[in-house]
């Protein structure tokens, strides 16, 4: 007997899908609703992870790769969760570099676990900024077209695209997004919202649980050598930092934030490096802080609130950028130089993980829809 609702949410690297499931999770908790979570990423020390568990969610980590490569992983891992929790719905966020996952996830799922779940229709999140990148052939972007046509594909295969962040761009814009999606994907509904200030995310959740068993309608044509070349162009690093005030200081953790935020962005723009999402969750015993800054010439927000009065916080960076690993490395050890230097602040980079995302090799991939 079915009895999980499996809701996957894709779309490109700061899209807002976290946001998005967040607060999709909080409001199916409020109506009684047992809810679990799955992320994903290339890599451990997931700062949407650390985010999730803070809302004292459900929470799953596939790392080390896509969903379609960790299959095995990412069904693992909804199995103890349904062990754990029972829940009446499943979320998942799949990489942001990822994409034909309606092909190796999606196809997959309803042919080999059908009588589990309920696979709803899979919806892919888009930035207008970056949905413009891709699609208008005038428009200008930081990223190399093997990047831009990982997005394309996302789209191709979403049973509906989300046009998100409503909030930040006016009607005009929406419109000329819209109009753009009808060229590209004249057969996929489109919806707009904002995941951030909750405007239209109640119609789209009725939306999608009311038509469960509906998603993976369709198949993007993919060229791997095109896709794999666009995650490898990327810079990949996920890293923590201990940060200690030291000589009796009492640090402005929200002014450090910013500072170190605003740090890495100049030194990233003078290596001419177009940022993706660049990530920060600051926390410690009395607070936490996320700094967000989705593409090199925007402004980077923050959210929650930061530590006050703590001697002791950790930093945990996300960030994908289009640099070498090498060099997005150097990038965080000089910012972190740079702003404790003389602020009375001591930091230790504990963990680093940077590299190039390697080529995706699915377990599974369907050429039809089940």
């Amino acid at each position: 007997m079915k009895e999980v609702t499996l809701v996957l949410v894709g779309g490109f690297l700061g899209a807002g899908k976290t946001t998005l499931l967040g607060a999709v999770a909080r409001k199916l908790t409020a109506t009684g609703k047992r809810v679990g979570l799955i992320t994903n990423d290339q890599a451990e020390d997931l700062v949407d992870t650390a985010l999730l568990k803070k809302q004292t969610l459900g929470v799953a980590e596939v790392s080390g790769g896509c969903f379609c490569c960790r299959f095995d992983d990412l069904m693992s891992a909804a199995e103890n969760l349904i062990a754990k929790l029972a829940p009446d719905v499943l979320l998942g966020e799949p990489v942001g570099s990822c994409t034909d996952l309606s092909a190796t996830v999606l196809q997959p799922i309803k042919d080999l676990y059908g009588d589990s779940f309920h696979v709803a229709p899979f919806s892919v999140l888009a930035d207008p900024a970056r949905l413009r990148e891709a699609l208008d052939p005038h428009a200008d972007s930081g990223f190399p077209s093997s990047v831009n046509y990982i997005f394309r594909k996302q789209l191709e295969e979403a049973d509906l695209v989300l046009l998100n962040k409503a909030d930040m761009y006016g009607q005009e814009e929406v419109a000329a997004c819209r109009a753009l999606l009808e060229r590209h994907v004249p057969q996929v509904p489109v919806k707009i919202i904002s995941a951030l200030e909750d405007r239209g995310v109640d119609e789209w959740l009725d939306w999608v649980l009311a038509t469960a068993d509906a998603g993976g309608r369709r198949l993007a044509q993919v060229d791997y050598d095109v896709y794999a070349e666009g995650e490898a162009v990327l810079g990949w690093m996920n890293a923590t930092a201990a940060l200690e005030a030291v000589d009796g200081s009492q640090p402005d953790w929200r002014t450090f934030s910013r500072r170190f935020i605003e740090e890495m962005q100049q030194r990233l723009a003078a290596a001419n490096a177009e940022i993706a999402h660049l990530k920060v969750l600051f926390s410690g015993p009395s607070g936490s802080l996320v700094a967000n800054l989705t593409r090199s010439d925007a402004t980077p927000s923050y959210r929650g609130d930061a530590p006050a009065g703590d001697r002791e916080v950790v930093a945990v960076v996300n960030a994908r950028v289009h640099i070498s690993p090498e060099a997005l490395t150097d990038v965080l050890e000089q910012s972190l130089r740079t702003v404790t230097e003389g602020a009375g602040i001591r930091f230790d980079l504990q963990h680093v993980q940077s590299f190039r995302p390697s080529r995706p090799e699915p377990k599974h991939r369907f050429d039809r829809t089940v």
